[in-house]
């Protein structure tokens, strides 16, 4: 039997994101940062692509973001409050990383397994601020799917896209339990 990381399992069988809306400065530095983003960027990656990129956005840029999703959210003749719930994420945040996809041309590598790599990406990287003592939450919402607001809001190119965007501060109150799979409901066993 291979040696366990025991401390790796027991953080994985109880992390939990912290709501976005309770994350406070302070936020990490650039230095603070950099070492969690080298560990997302060991996901998986067939092919050695690197089919993703990273955005930091720092607080100063996430008043401009919030605009351009009221202008967005207008233009698409949205309602106010799926604008104002669209919007919250950038009224609020403090410092956050835009995991972009940015998919290879690849014979080998089907587009779908650089979409699985991406987001592998979004959920190493809140494991790894996770982990080390901040507050994380990963957040999407219909801006992230919106063309207009990633060229508008993040010069992505017309081949890329948002994976998920992962707010990291400070947690200011214990996360919530939530109820869990049954994993008996979710788990088939093929033996032959």
């Amino acid at each position: 039997m291979p040696a366990p990381n025991q401390a790796a399992l027991d953080f994985l069988m109880t992390r939990r994101s912290r709501p976005a809306k309770t994350l406070q400065p302070p936020v990490p530095n650039a230095d603070e940062l950099r070492p969690l983003l080298q560990a997302a960027a060991r996901t998986p990656d067939h092919g050695k692509l690197e089919p993703w990129r990273f955005i930091v956005i720092e607080q100063p840029a996430m008043a401009r973001l919030s605009q351009v999703v009221q202008t967005r959210g207008a233009a698409l003749g949205l309602d106010p409050d799926q604008i104002d719930k669209g919007r919250a994420q950038f009224d609020q945040g403090l410092l956050a990383v835009a995991v972009i996809e940015s998919p290879k041309p690849s014979e080998k590598i089907p587009a779908l397994e650089q979409t699985y790599s991406a987001g592998a990406v979004c959920l190493a990287l809140l494991n790894a601020a996770l982990a080390s003592g901040w507050g994380a939450n990963w957040l999407s919402g219909w801006p992230s799917h919106d063309r207009g607001f990633m060229t508008e809001a993040l010069g992505l190119a017309s081949h890329e896209r948002i994976a998920g965007i992962i707010h990291i501060a400070t947690e200011t109150s214990a996360a919530p339990e939530r109820p869990r799979p049954d994993l008996d409901a979710v788990t088939s066993w093929v033996s032959a």
